[in-house]
């Protein structure tokens, strides 16, 4: 493998259901990857046992599948550098933690959380914020302070520790950010002492993900804002490491803002206002808190990857439609912008609608089978193409087909009051008795010669269209909706068409 090669990994932790901005996250490392003949490697960063969800691993696998972004690596899949669950890696970070002790860069802390907790309630009072660091590291319980005898015995004795990586005093971290240019932090005024490994064996994040991220050949880090201020204390451990040759690239993505107001985009945001954040259907296995998807919810996978890329990214042009193919060749780091981006759950409908209307008359077919086997209803491909084709222009999604379309399969139970009321005189139910004798002599039956027959019988007799066109609609669907009148009574058929008119005159009349 070259030296050179573009390697980036979508690392979530198997804690819950994927958020879309972990799916934007997944995306843009997929576009940037394919962008530079890159591979796109999926791990699964569940050191943090006692936060693991069961399914959630699954949940990911199944919601990148649905995106279309397919790992060359990942659980499951394979690949030179696996495995690819940290929790099966663990027997390798004990080695770097040890590592970082010897060289003076990380050190052993033997504080109980119940004494961490007093130093905190301690500051508190004082109106101030306790730190394990810098300024409070040589006065605590820990490896700097006490003897190597001492710490030899606790260790031996089975005393249980963390291994704390040691800030050094007052220096500035520089790191250029590939999306927000250089970035400074000082390390006495911001970065405290942060755990690395912990005495049941496991690793924190920080000490996986930098060992990680070096042996899988990781050259680009691609994650979201909310990692930004981790990034000073990986830059450090890449120089205790001496991996400073190879340290990767670190780029920082925007946060998705919510649709109003501040802050980022929450669940609790899409239950107040409708919309999911989530990229399929979730019900949390231990509070069975059910939370709404996008697939479920009846997007096209094609229009959620292309409103996530349209998030905190631009073309540089007017093309707002793009497949992933073309989203992987014209992506690039450089056109990710450094602020937030609003959510507009309106524009995800608006992107579906193009998808849905972009679909053939026989693939939305194909979509609208289920929801009409569900219902209970069988019908010919004829029939559903004519009726597809007629009402396709007015539909967002695959569910709203049975919205606009169910008055050809179903005679109506009622009448929509309100038409009633309006349009319903003392004489209609007479003049669509006749209607229907007229009906009935039609031989051709099409829209066609339906129109044809109908409009001369109306010269005839010199009625007013809209006195009778109206209560007929409203006989063949329960309401004033659907398309060209004589199409709907085409599709129907004479016998259900003169049967709805006969039935509303009865039940109307």
């Amino acid at each position: 493998m070259s030296e050179n090669k573009v390697r980036v990994r979508f690392a979530p932790s198997p804690t819950g259901p994927l958020h879309m901005g972990g799916v934007r996250t997944a995306l843009f490392n997929y576009l940037f990857a394919k962008k530079n003949n890159g591979d796109f490697i999926l791990r699964i960063e569940d050191t943090d046992q006692t936060r693991f969800v069961p399914g959630a691993e699954e949940y990911i696998a199944e919601s990148l599948k649905w995106c279309g972004l397919n790992p060359e690596e990942g659980p499951g899949i394979g690949g030179d550098f696996g495995p690819y669950r940290q929790s099966e890696r663990k027997d390798l970070y004990k080695k770097y933690a040890d590592q970082l002790v010897a060289t003076g860069w990380a050190y052993y802390a033997f504080d109980t959380p119940e004494e961490i907790d007093v130093l905190r309630r301690e500051a508190e009072a004082v109106k101030e914020t306790f730190s394990y660091g810098i300024s409070t590291r040589e006065k605590l319980n820990n490896s700097l302070k006490l003897s190597e005898e001492e710490v030899q015995k606790k260790l031996k004795d089975g005393n249980a520790y963390v291994i704390r990586f040691k800030m050094p005093e007052d220096t500035e971290v520089t790191e250029e950010d590939l999306i927000r240019g250089s970035v400074t932090f000082n390390t006495t005024k911001s970065l405290d002492d942060k755990v690395l490994f912990k005495s049941d064996g496991m690793p924190t994040y920080h000490l996986a993900n930098v060992v990680d991220d070096h042996l899988m050949k990781i050259s680009h880090v691609i994650r979201g804002e909310e990692w930004l201020p981790s990034m000073p204390l990986h830059v450090l451990l890449y120089k205790a490491l001496n991996w400073e040759d190879t340290k990767p690239r670190f780029a920082h993505l925007p946060l998705i803002l919510k649709p109003a107001g501040k802050g980022k985009l929450s669940k609790r945001d899409g239950d107040k206002m409708g919309f999911p954040v989530f990229p399929l259907e979730w019900t949390d296995p231990k509070t069975g808190d059910f939370s709404r998807g996008y697939r479920e919810d009846g997007y096209f996978p094609e229009a959620f990857i292309n409103l996530m890329a349209l998030l905190g990214w631009n073309p540089g042009t007017e093309q707002e439609f793009f497949s992933l193919e073309e989203l992987s060749e014209v992506f690039s780091l450089e056109r990710v912008v450094k602020s937030g981006s609003r959510f507009d759950p309106e524009k995800a409908k608006w992107f579906n609608r193009h998808y849905f209307q972009q679909k053939t008359v026989e693939e939305l077919v194909s979509l609208f089978k289920p929801v009409l086997t569900e219902k209970g209803v069988e019908a010919g491909d004829e029939k559903l193409n004519k009726v597809v084709a007629e009402i396709k222009e007015r539909c967002e999604f695959v569910a709203d087909l049975w919205e606009q379309s169910y008055y050809f399969f179903e005679a109506p139970e009622e009448y929509d009051a309100k038409t009633v009321k309006k349009r319903w005189k003392e004489d209609t139910s007479d003049k669509l008795k006749e209607i229907s004798i007229v009906f009935e002599s039609v031989e051709n039956w099409n829209a066609d010669d339906i129109k044809e027959a109908f409009s001369a019988f109306m010269n005839e007799k010199e009625w007013g269209f809209g006195m009778i066109m109206n209560p007929l609609r409203l006989s063949l669907v329960g309401g004033n909706m659907g398309p060209d009148l004589f199409v709907i009574c085409e599709l129907l058929g004479k016998d259900e068409t003169v049967s709805r008119i006969n039935t509303a005159v009865e039940k109307i009349g």
